[in-house]
């Protein structure tokens, strides 16, 4: 009878280890199909995480480091139009009105040389620089031009805003291999106004509301109030090397 029960006990006791065995392979299995779909589901989730870094570093529609939260470093060029005692509204070569706000800290220039606020008169010929609001710009620089800049050929270049018009597509220059729109680095101070006097000076007409430090060393100057060009690129040297 001893030896039934023992033989019985062991019998039990295999099962009980063939069944711990058995449900450890089972756990240890969904344990490794669980572990395989977490990370499976994780796939997902880092590439939907890539996606929005992807955008931000320049897709179209992206949130990168250039997109403008205020006011920016920019400017205008064109005709005075009308002064007053706060300051003076000008119409830019495309036709576009801007409103230019003077402070105690603005400077004056008439060509080469120091001039003060009663250089700005209707009908010269300015380039302002300072910070842009839309078409408000609050004056750090005011430099009065010769009557010629700004001429119609020059201009030509430029396509005027034309409400419900399309924007006109195409480049011209050189434009970085590697630029995306959204991408770089809002810059101010006198890069921002060196890149902003050589846009304007080769594509007058629009408002510079923004200027961004590309990955290069170059610059995008970001244009509105015309049709084209929105981007104009000056190299290090700030000379104008293309446009789209």
């Amino acid at each position: 009878m001893f030896s039934r029960k023992l033989t019985k006990s062991i019998a039990v006791g295999a099962a009980a280890i063939a069944v711990a065995g058995g449900s450890y392979g089972i756990v240890s299995a969904t344990s490794s199909s669980g572990s395989t779909a977490s990370s499976s589901s994780s796939a997902p989730s880092s590439s939907s995480s890539a996606a929005p870094s992807s955008g931000s570093a320049g897709g179209s529609g992206g949130t990168g480091s250039n997109a403008r939260s205020g006011p920016a470093a920019g400017g205008a060029a064109g005709t005075v139009a009308s002064v007053s005692t706060s300051g003076f509204t000008l119409t830019t070569s495309a036709g576009q009105k801007v409103t230019i706000k003077e402070a105690s800290s603005t400077t004056y220039q008439k060509q080469t040389s120091r001039a003060s606020a009663s250089a700005i008169t209707t009908g010269e010929n300015v380039l302002v620089l300072g910070t842009t609001d839309s078409t408000t710009v609050t004056a750090t620089q005011v430099i009065v031009q010769p009557a010629s800049s700004g001429s119609p050929a020059t201009s030509a270049q430029v396509v005027p805003f034309q409400k419900g018009a399309p924007s006109t597509s195409k480049q011209v220059g050189e434009i970085p291999a590697d630029y995306s729109q959204g991408s770089g680095t809002i810059v101010s101070g006198t890069a921002a106004n060196k890149a902003t006097e050589a846009a304007l000076a080769a594509y007058p007409g629009a408002i510079v509301d923004r200027v961004v430090k590309l990955s290069n060393g170059e610059y995008e100057v970001h244009y509105i109030g015309v049709n084209w060009p929105h981007h104009v690129f000056v190299n290090q040297d700030y000379k104008v090397v293309g446009a789209d």
